[in-house]
């Protein structure tokens, strides 16, 4: 769990924003706006902080840079590893790839979607988990795989899904 912001999220499924968090982000930017291109490592840096960038923050962002919000958010749209919407402390990244999907990858991702009980691109509720696919893990020599918060499990099977994600179905 990083920065104060990404605890106080994960304690209510609505985050408002204070005029404090308004304050967090101007001195974020304040401390990074000397480069000589700042947008992408502002909102990589209140990405950290709060586990994502709550679109209320783009405006600020925008203004202090002197561009349009449209241009921040055209940036942040752009990049797939930066978000808008809250998202789980692990990523479950589920293989798409040829090899994952000839050895049963597309129940693999069945199975995971059964056990946290949301789609592709969705987060849990207590925002433990984010479910994404992917093109190729890169390790087609033990497929199908999966990733869960960085770290790779080949060879992928029912059993070995329950093992993994079994606790996780009912929120717990």
């Amino acid at each position: 769990m990083q920065g104060e912001g990404r605890k106080n999220l994960m304690m209510s499924e609505q985050r408002i924003i204070t005029r404090n968090d308004q304050e967090q982000v101007r001195k974020t930017i304040a401390d990074l706006q000397d480069q000589s291109w700042p947008l992408i490592p502002i909102l990589e840096k209140v990405q950290e902080e709060w586990g994502y960038i709550p679109p209320e923050f783009i405006p600020t962002i925008a203004q202090a840079l002197g561009l349009f919000p449209s241009q921040v958010q055209g940036v942040i749209s752009f990049y797939a590893q930066l978000y808008t919407e809250p998202r789980g402390r692990k990523v479950v990244r589920v293989c798409r790839g040829t090899a994952c999907h000839v050895r049963g990858g597309k129940t693999i991702l069945k199975l995971v979607k059964r056990h946290l009980d949301i789609e592709e691109g969705q987060t849990t509720p207590d925002l433990e988990y984010t479910l994404e696919t992917v093109a190729c893990i890169g390790v087609c020599a033990l497929a199908p795989n999966i990733v869960i918060g960085g770290k790779t499990y080949g060879h992928m099977n029912p059993k070995k899904v329950e093992q993994l994600l079994g606790h996780t179905k009912g929120g717990g």
